[in-house]
């Protein structure tokens, strides 16, 4: 597969993230379905957590294996450190950030939805950038097939993420279509620069990281998601939210794994 053909499927990859944002601008809904939305987008972020940090998990185990084989121990050193550092990192940034953010607005502890989109569209960000590292890198080794299968599995996933960052806004503000496509190219736009330089690096250490930093910001966006959650005093309603988002995005993932992506 050439540059040019990766560079655009990597595009295409990153594009469809934009599919889900309009869901941002539905406004005047009821307390209930505002509660379902955001807690079923709290379920795909908690998919997505998990679903991060078990791909970042793996070279490392697989360095482990290799040391208690004979190996030297200093890959699985350098390749945990990586991941404890970026996770702690990720967390600890948006964390900070956003309690900045908030002093400023007058020392409200509660972010705003908007604050909310913004984080996962970073964190997701951070982890679609590790997905086009994949595709270039599958593209670059002559892998064109399985390039292909990668391509049509992120376009897929990148259509929820697209809902996990937007259904926050239906509670706050009717969001401009300016601020849903900067945090469509704030999501999205990753996967097409990892699919650039994955084209021409391969470094499992440098997915490692954006892994991880996607894994830790994804965290803290979780957090505060399940805080807004509880706000709204709805236990049961957002309880068969959760795990409707949940599931979906597991039965997805389950559906690209049996199609081979």
């Amino acid at each position: 597969m050439s540059f040019a053909q990766t560079v655009i499927l990597a595009a295409f990859a990153g594009g469809t993230i934009f599919l889900g944002l309009p869901v941002g601008r539905v406004q005047g809904l009821s307390r209930r379905w505002q509660a379902t939305l955001t807690t079923a987008a709290g379920g795909v972020i908690l998919f997505l957590i998990y679903d991060v940090l078990s791909q970042a998990v793996e070279p490392v185990s697989r360095a482990l294996d290799d040391a208690q084989a004979g190996g030297s121990p200093a890959t699985f050193i350098g390749y945990a450190a990586a991941l404890g550092l970026s996770v702690a990192f990720g967390l600890l940034s948006v964390t900070y950030v956003t309690s900045k953010m908030a002093a400023r607005q007058g020392g409200s502890a509660a972010i705003s939805p908007r604050q909310i989109a913004l984080g996962t569209a970073l964190g997701l960000g951070l982890h679609n950038f590790s997905e086009g590292l994949a595709i270039g890198q599958s593209a670059a080794t002559g892998a064109t097939s399985f390039a292909l299968l990668l391509v049509i599995g992120f376009a897929l996933h990148n259509t929820t993420e697209g809902f996990a960052i937007s259904a926050p806004l239906s509670q706050g503000e009717k969001p401009s279509w300016s601020f849903l496509g900067a945090a469509g190219i704030v999501g999205g736009g990753p996967t097409f620069m990892g699919g650039v330089l994955g084209y021409v690096i391969v470094s499992p250490v440098l997915s490692i990281l954006f892994l991880g930093l996607a894994g830790g910001a994804l965290i803290f966006v979780f957090n505060e998601m399940m805080a807004v959650a509880r706000r709204f005093s709805l236990p049961m309603v957002t309880g068969v939210a959760l795990t409707i988002g949940l599931l979906a995005a597991f039965g997805t993932d389950f559906l690209l794994s049996a199609a081979g992506a």
